[in-house]
């Protein structure tokens, strides 16, 4: 049985096009996930001034954005916000928020138009930073008792 040069054609797009649909059906969905996690993003309530001194590292990523921030605190004010790296479309605009954090002292400072998922992308790398040690206020306790520094990028330090 011999096929026709029209069937292999044939075949070979439809395939093709089977295989288009696939592709194009998974990366819809994740963009819909991606949508989703940034409007699903929220900010806690952080008291800054709780935060002891010291170099924080925070990362934050949903998917098609990616933050990663080291966070500096002094007598429990933010002083300095580095971007070590930031994975985005269009959003590279948004890494001036970090001043505005510095500025008001506080996370859920106003997006940058135009960039918002990037926005709210780095302030919760920010807020991952600072507050993996707020979560565990026993944490501190036992770091104060023990005599160690805490804020050695994230870790007990001796």
């Amino acid at each position: 049985m011999k096929l026709s040069l029209k069937r292999i054609l044939s075949f070979t797009a439809i395939l093709l096009f089977l295989i288009v649909l696939i592709f194009t059906a998974v990366y819809l969905k994740s963009v819909a996930d991606y949508k989703r996690a940034v409007k699903e993003t929220t900010f806690g309530s952080l008291d800054i001034t709780e935060v002891p001194d010291g170099v924080y590292v925070g990362e934050y990523d949903v998917d098609f954005v990616y933050a990663k921030v080291e966070v500096t605190v002094q007598n429990g004010v933010i002083t300095n916000i580095d971007i070590l790296e930031h994975k985005n479309g269009r959003g590279s605009p948004a890494e001036v928020v970090v001043d505005r954090i510095i500025e008001e002292q506080k996370i859920d400072v106003d997006a940058v138009s135009g960039a918002t998922n990037s926005s709210t992308v780095i302030k919760k790398a920010v807020e991952n930073a600072v507050s993996v040690l707020q979560k565990s206020k026993t944490h501190f306790d036992k770091a104060e008792a023990l005599g160690k520094a805490v804020g050695c990028r994230g870790q007990l330090c001796g």
